[in-house]
């Protein structure tokens, strides 16, 4: 089954599904292999891994192409990629959809920030007309070449115009052709009800430490009538802690011995499939 159908069926269904945020191969490998049925490109994530830098739209669009064409070729599940703004207007969008479609993502939002966009849960944000951002929605639906891969929108209107502004923009997005609903940081469960109760659509929460959305379980936000729960930060805060700590070890000690928490040089190469690769180049060699 092609990923683009198999997102599609995981997000009809019933249960939730979580998506972590991986900044590159690697997580994205270590979701997989920890039972997540898909993962989420996460343009703060990968922007901290790539650049060591803030969310304020430092990557280029091909720079994102290019770690989602990574991500997909490491793992065989499902990718959601962060498309941004679309780096640009619709006629951006338009190139911007198949560059990531082409890299083998299986659905892809965009937002209706103004460029630089920035986290949404940062201060500061600005938003574009609706009618633009209709604009960009329909040009990426045009653009579109495998019907199954999910579009959606994402509104970061709610802390700049207010809630009802937010919900009417998504009610435009979705009929431009967005499939999905992404109200981006909600303050309080009462907003949380009134985006799943009035937008017509399977509902993303975006749930990260420290942010302005109240952190929930994931049976907690599929009762509130949420589809989709992704976590963005959690594996980049939990890198930068665990090299944090490693660093200042080795620091102290003089020395990697005595480090907790931390793997051997077979247990990684396991992890990364070293011993299936010499399987196969004994096999490929005629051992």
């Amino acid at each position: 089954m092609k990923t683009t159908t198999l997102l599609r069926k995981y997000v009809e269904a019933p249960e939730i599904l979580m998506i972590p945020g991986v900044p590159d191969a690697l997580g994205a490998r270590l979701a997989e292999q920890a039972g997540f049925k898909a993962v989420f490109l996460s343009g703060y994530a990968a922007t901290a891994s790539l650049l060591g830098a803030r969310d304020v739209e430092l990557l280029t669009m091909t720079e994102m192409a290019e770690c989602a064409r990574r991500i997909v070729d490491a793992v065989e599940i499902p990718v959601f990629a962060d498309g941004d703004n679309g780096h640009g207007n619709a006629t951006n969008v338009m190139r911007t959809m198949r560059q990531f479609e082409s890299a083998g993502v299986a659905a892809i939002f965009f937002e209706d920030q103004v460029s630089p966009k920035r986290c949404g849960h940062m201060s500061g944000k600005q938003v574009i007309p609706a009618d633009e951002m209709v604009a960009k929605i329909k040009a990426a639906v045009d653009a579109r070449i495998d019907r199954d891969l999910l579009i959606m929108a994402r509104t970061d209107a709610l802390g700049i115009n207010g809630i009802d502004d937010a919900i009417e923009r998504m009610h435009r997005y979705l009929e431009a052709g967005a499939e999905l609903s992404f109200v981006e940081a909600p303050t309080s469960i009462e907003q949380m009800q009134r985006i799943t109760r009035e937008i017509p659509a399977p509902n993303m929460a975006n749930i990260l430490a420290g942010g302005k959305t109240p952190i929930l379980t994931a049976q907690e936000l599929q009762d509130l009538g949420f589809s989709i729960a992704a976590y963005p930060t959690m594996l980049t805060y939990a890198m930068a802690r665990s090299m944090q700590r490693a660093l200042a070890h080795l620091q102290s000690a003089g020395t990697t011995a005595g480090l907790a928490e931390t793997m051997e040089f077979e247990e990684f190469n396991a992890i990364i499939g070293l011993n299936e690769l010499r399987r196969k180049e004994t096999e490929f060699y005629g051992g």
